[in-house]
């Protein structure tokens, strides 16, 4: 025999009881709910990084949405991006133009490192042994530099294929001082030629570069960049070297400053 039903067992449930609730919240109420300051809130308003609330007369009412709006701010802003660049991206993602997950991830893909070295930490025996003999002052003059970072009695060095390119030449007659000087002009330069290259990349995104620019493809063709673009780099300034040094024996410069082992 079936058991009765209570009347609520029986009753239909109402539409309402199967949505969630919606929270809300005032604007002191969100700034506790997440931590950020209330003035904080109004400036992402102001800019276009979160989208206004809902008012009813004089109040304003903030949601669940504005919650997870203000995490993502967060999570940004932590990325280093800029509040333009937040709006800009909040706005696409708002008009179905991008996905936020895929476009974090393809951010996370540019962020990585290009070098195919970890830093490493000599200690004293070690970094003694790199530097073998030479002159007194080279261990100041490296740090100076900043190819090596005192570590107590250690060394750490951030770059060490680096920092042993400048020891061979070193070793082979040219000093510190002056491999410095052409490390900051390579890094001037070549500085200047990876922005150029990166904007030229990416002003053909969609156009040549990456197909239709989707996340999946401009991760894609970053990723081709990566080692064709060293090799590259490293071909043009062979051939450029190359050059350079044919026309310096031309032009008869070597024998002016050329010295006889004698004098």
């Amino acid at each position: 025999m079936t058991a009765a039903m209570t009347p609520w067992e029986a009753a239909p449930m109402a539409d309402t009881d199967l949505q969630p609730q919606v929270r809300e919240f005032s604007i002191d109420e969100l700034a506790a709910h997440t931590g950020i300051p209330s003035r904080t809130i109004r400036f992402y308003q102001s800019k276009g990084a979160l989208p206004k609330p809902e008012r009813r007369g004089r109040k304003a009412f903030y949601t669940d949405l504005h919650v997870q709006r203000l995490e993502l701010v967060g999570q940004l802003q932590d990325r280093g991006l800029r509040i333009k660049a937040i709006r800009d991206l909040m706005q696409r993602v708002d008009a179905g133009e991008l996905v936020i997950e895929e476009w974090l991830g393809l951010q996370d893909q540019l962020a990585t490192s290009w070098g195919e070295e970890a830093p490493v930490l000599y200690t004293a025996a070690q970094f003694t042994e790199l530097l073998g003999e030479g002159r007194p002052g080279r261990v100041s003059d490296l740090v100076r530099m900043g190819l090596v970072e005192r570590k107590g009695d250690s060394f750490l060095a951030s770059s060490p294929n680096l920092l042993q390119t400048v020891l061979r030449m070193d070793s082979a007659g040219i000093e510190l001082a002056v491999a410095e000087g052409a490390a900051a002009l390579a890094r001037k330069h070549l500085g200047k030629l990876a922005s150029e290259l990166t904007r030229h990349f990416l002003d053909h995104a969609g156009d040549g570069f990456a197909g239709s620019a989707s996340a999946a493809e401009l991760e894609t063709a970053f990723n081709a960049v990566r080692p064709l673009s060293q090799a590259a780099v490293r071909a043009v300034f062979a051939s450029e070297m190359e050059r350079a040094m044919r026309e310096l024996a031309e032009s008869g410069r070597l024998a002016k400053v050329a010295r006889s082992r004698e004098s």
